[in-house]
């Protein structure tokens, strides 16, 4: 009876602790643990779910799982953990091999997993373990920075997640070794005395040699830059910087230092003054096989080596009537790889020109030292070139220049002395003509002004051109020279504008036709005085050539350039001028006298525009190697004085009708008598007033 009773009591008490929520829901995930370890219990309304702890997952790979269901028939919750379903690591690391970030490894824990940097490397956070939801990654740790890590007589020179260690110029390792760690291994040696860099002592060598006269000998120059590649070769592995530029009175170095186990790669780009280099590190590091920890790469530059080996041109194919000239610095080109006959990729070499001459072609020229010695172009080519540099492209390395290449103009005596010739005949004719334009007041006008200052700087320009074109030794005086005859040629151009500027407002316009004298002035001085005050401040270099005291070819255009426009500008008017003329030729009543005065002005400006622009815009191209026609084109410009006599003297109808009270009735004796006799009788009377 009691026990019957205690049972009853038992189920009340349970029934009145079990008090379900105010759904009438049922907390399985408080009353007992019903989905086992590594899971969490998440409570739902009339059931429940389990899910893995972090670290862990189902054995069946579902996220949401019920653990222990009962499978008989009928039985609300199975109080074991029977069915299967029990929580599995996961492999972290071995899923994804980057979770932890560079530098670092990945260790498998439970639950979790660990990152532990690499050695040399540390964590941003300071840890030494961490996982990928801190936030954290490795970074270099400067070896360097701690106090004397490779000993004395060494540098340091940090690496990431290592760092070497070299000896410091002038001392070295007892195993002879580049590179070491630690200070296991002491740098021994006497230091540099003096305190004097091997690259000074070097550039002074140089200087001494490329000063003295013993370079003239073709074995010389063969032996000279082997000794400067040998000793070039030598300086890399002791030098502290990773790129040096130094300079001396006759040399400039600059040289690129890489120090390391790690082969370099990539291009380098090294220059001075005259050149520059664009290399492959790969040639300057040579076979990966026989990397020594160190690689160099060295531009040297020579001021005045091609004073002494430009005539040293055997290995070059010369055509007829060229020649060669060194028209850039020598440079030499040195990496620490001995190997460098035949290399894979080629070296660029941009080297910048001393002059700008009447060039035809130019050749990548290097020192050949076989065979005592030479230069030679084998084995380069040019990529691209024109007034200023040369780029030249070779397979192998060594000492380098820049040959241009000449066409020899043959100065034939009997076409000099035609040319002389012709030059004085033009004086002599300009000289009378400035006679008549100033002497014979009856036929002044805007126009005979314009002639006559025309004539005056063709006289001066002509007379100098005679005495100063060749005039090449002093440079100073040949600068002057040209800078003078820049100036009167362009006032001549000038005037000549002017003179068609005026023959069109005598055809245009009826009244006001003449120009104020200032504004002639401006037009015909001022213009032609700015050009040059520029043209000087921009280039006064440009100012003489090594042959004649004239512009430079990179320069001329600063003459022919107003020249051209001075044509054109005169072409525009003469087709306006016969269109004009044309009109009136055919109105009803036209004035014959005026139209043929302006038909004779009008023939009078081709003549002389056509005398000037043949003997400049024809001349331009004398120079060039086939030029036979352009040397007879010369010779009749250099007769422009002539021609302007001719045309402006005797046979103008002015000067012909000039009449004076002290003229001679000898000059009017005769209708038979010639032309020049009857402007040489007037021309004396005016004299004589």
């Amino acid at each position: 009876y009691l026990c019957v009773y205690f049972w009853f009591l038992s189920q009340a008490f349970r029934k009145a602790t079990d008090v379900p929520d105010s759904a009438g829901n049922i907390n399985e995930c408080e009353d007992y643990d019903p989905c086992g370890d590594n899971t969490i219990c998440k409570n739902t309304n009339g059931s429940y779910y389990c899910q893995c702890q972090d670290g862990f997952r189902s054995s069946t790979g579902e996220v949401n799982f019920i653990a222990g269901e009962c499978k008989g028939k009928s039985s609300s919750v199975n109080e074991g953990n029977n069915s299967g379903w029990f929580g599995e690591n996961i492999q972290e690391c071995l899923e994804n091999t980057n979770i932890c970030g560079p530098n670092a490894k990945c260790y498998n824990t439970i639950p979790y997993y660990l990152c532990i940097c690499n050695d040399g490397f540390i964590s941003t956070t300071g840890k030494k373990n961490f996982s990928h939801d801190e936030n954290a990654s490795c970074e270099d740790i400067d070896e360097c920075q701690r106090e004397n890590v490779c000993g004395h007589n060494a540098s340091c020179i940090n690496t990431q997640g290592s760092y070497y260690c070299v000896c410091n110029a002038g001392f070295e390792l007892k195993s002879g070794r580049f590179i070491f760690s630690g200070n296991l291994e002491q740098c021994e040696g006497e230091g540099c005395k003096y305190d004097i860099m091997h690259q000074n002592i070097l550039l002074n060598m140089a200087d001494e040699l490329l000063s003295s006269t013993v370079l003239n000998y073709k074995r010389k120059v063969s032996d000279f830059l082997d000794l400067m590649g040998n000793a070039l070769r030598l300086i890399g592995p002791f030098t502290t910087t990773s790129r040096i530029n130094m300079s001396s009175t006759h040399t400039e170095l600059e040289m690129l230092v890489h120090k390391g186990p790690v082969i370099p790669e990539g291009n380098a780009t090294l220059s001075t003054k005259h050149a520059n280099l664009d290399i492959q590190m790969e040639t300057a590091a040579g076979d990966p096989k026989y990397y020594p920890g160190f690689s160099a790469v060295s531009l040297m530059s020579y001021s005045n080596l091609g004073n002494s080996t430009g005539g040293f041109s055997d290995g070059t194919k010369l055509q007829k009537n060229q020649s060669f000239k060194i028209n850039s610095k020598v440079v030499t080109v040195t990496v620490s790889n001995r190997n460098t006959s035949h290399l894979t990729k080629p070296v660029k070499l941009t080297l910048r020109h001393l002059q700008q001459a009447n060039q035809t072609s130019h050749v990548c020229v290097f020192w050949d030292s076989e065979e005592g010695g030479s230069w030679s172009d084998r084995g380069c080519s040019v990529m691209e070139s024109n007034l200023e540099y040369t780029l030249c492209s070779c397979n192998h390395l060594g000492t380098f220049a820049i040959f241009t290449a000449f066409y020899e103009i043959e100065d034939k005596f009997e076409l000099q002395l035609i040319i002389w010739v012709g030059l004085s005949l033009s004086l002599i004719c300009l000289l009378f003509c400035i006679l008549t334009f100033s002497m014979m007041r009856s036929i002044k006008n805007p126009r005979t002004t314009i002639h006559l200052h025309l004539c005056i700087n063709l006289f001066i320009a002509n007379l100098l051109f005679l005495a100063g074109i060749s005039q090449i030794v002093n440079q100073d005086g040949c600068a002057v020279v040209t800078a003078i005859l820049h100036f009167c040629y362009l006032v001549a151009f000038c005037w000549i504008c002017l003179d068609s500027v005026q023959l069109f407002r005598m055809i245009v316009l009826v009244s006001n036709v003449n120009f104020k004298m200032i504004y002639m002035m401006a037009g015909g001085y001022g213009v032609p005085a700015l050009i040059v005050a520029i043209s000087l401040f921009a280039n006064y270099q440009a100012y003489g050539t090594d042959r004649y005291c004239w512009l430079s070819v990179g320069f001329i255009w600063n003459f022919f350039g107003p020249a051209c426009a001075v044509i054109i500008i005169n072409i525009f008017f003469f087709f306006i001028t016969v269109w004009k003329l044309a009109q009136k030729f055919s109105s009803v009543n036209p004035d014959l006298d005026d139209i043929h005065k302006i038909e004779a002005f009008t023939v009078n400006a081709v003549a002389q525009l056509f005398v000037l622009g043949n003997m400049w815009i024809f001349g331009r191209v004398l120079f060039e190697q086939n030029r036979t026609a352009m040397s007879f084109l010369t010779i009749f410009g250099s007769l422009e004085g002539v021609t302007l006599f001719i045309v402006y003297c005797l046979f103008s109808s002015q000067v012909s009708h000039v009449h004076d009270e002290r003229d001679t009735k000898s000059c009017y004796s005769s209708s038979r008598k010639a032309r020049v006799s009857r402007y040489l009788c007037k021309l004396t009377a005016q004299l004589n007033i």
